[in-house]
């Protein structure tokens, strides 16, 4: 007996799992995602404020006491006693005192700080990771947002037709008149209070212009076909037929979209944090981290820019890789 024949996303998988790359890109983001959620929870990165070197300690492989600072090992040496100053004593013991302090063995952690401290002397590499963990909620939350906006009005302006898509299409090219960027800075600028729902919000209601499109003329091809009229002549209402009927057979080009959308993000999070429109004070991302480093490269210090711009770096490359897959094994064209 021969089985139901095999659905679009069952097709999709098998693409997926047969190409090598796409397979090694959703691995390498899945981890990313894993150690976002163990950031989060606080299991990993949580002690990324504590201070565990020296200012700008350079990065280093082989367990160097980071925690020690210039003169340790020296002992101090108290004065001759004068016998005519009644605190001499006291001052020598203090004296005493501190110097067994200085030459006392070094604390039993010696980390190694394989990208190096900061000017606080947190661990870059802990602050990469806690870094992470902002920036791609924002990338991801500010996709959500603009693919959500993009589906709805896309979904009514296809559908209905006429002056509703006259008044969604008056709205979508106002705002695709204006440049992306001054957008943003508009937004930004209404907006005012800085914070990570702040962000989402500035890049989620600028963002929903390309999701829109596709799905708008999604909608205007589907809702002239068989299962749609069939849906319509058992009375379904258009709500059901917009959202239970048409968009299952559509979501793959808003799943598309918001990989493509999350990417774009991420990056556009880096440009806000650098035009001081980004995270607070007290919050940590891959932005405010590149932020930093531009004026630690005039010390020399490359340590904190090479750890943010490689991570930002491998995610970014791996999510594209993982998109264009998955638009190739999502396109209905090859089945």
């Amino acid at each position: 007996m021969t089985g139901a024949p095999a659905g679009l996303w069952t097709l999709a998988m098998r693409r997926l799992r047969a190409d090598r790359v796409a397979m090694l890109s959703l691995a390498v983001v899945a981890l990313f995602l894993a150690m976002l959620a163990l950031s989060s929870m606080g299991l990993v990165a949580a002690g990324w404020e504590e201070e565990v070197g020296v200012t700008y300690a350079p990065p280093s492989f082989i367990g160097p006491d980071a925690l020690t600072h210039e003169g340790a090992g020296v002992a101090r040496t108290a004065p001759p006693p004068n016998p005519f100053d009644p605190l001499a004593g006291d001052i020598a013991a203090i004296i005493a005192a501190q110097g067994a302090a200085i030459t006392a063995p070094p604390p039993a952690r010696l980390p190694t700080l394989a990208f190096g401290a900061d000017k606080w002397g947190h661990d870059v590499l802990l602050k990469t990771i806690k870094g992470g963990e902002t920036s791609i909620v924002v990338g991801l939350a500010a996709a959500l947002l603009a693919v959500a906006l993009g589906t709805l009005f896309g979904a009514f302006s296809g559908y209905f037709g006429g002056v509703v898509d006259d008044l969604f299409n008056w709205f979508y090219s106002v705002f695709t008149s204006i440049p992306p960027i001054l957008m943003i800075l508009a937004v930004a600028a209404v907006l005012q209070h800085k914070g990570v729902a702040t962000i989402v919000l500035i890049l989620g209601l600028t963002g929903w212009t390309g999701p829109y499109r596709l799905i708008r003329a999604e909608y205007m091809k589907h809702k002239g076909r068989e299962y749609v009229m069939a849906a319509d002549a058992i009375g379904a209402s258009h709500w059901r037929k917009m959202f239970s009927h048409i968009f299952p057979n559509i979501s793959h080009v808003a799943l598309v979209q918001l990989s493509i959308l999350a990417v774009g993000f991420i990056k556009a999070e880096v440009i806000l944090s650098f035009l001081g429109f980004g995270v607070p004070v007290g919050v940590v991302s891959w932005g405010s981290m590149l932020n930093e480093a531009q004026n630690e490269l005039i010390l020399g210090k490359w340590w904190q820019l090479t750890a943010a711009a490689t991570a930002m770096a491998l995610l970014v490359t791996a999510f594209s890789l993982l998109t264009d897959a998955l638009r190739d094994a999502l396109d209905p064209k090859l089945k």
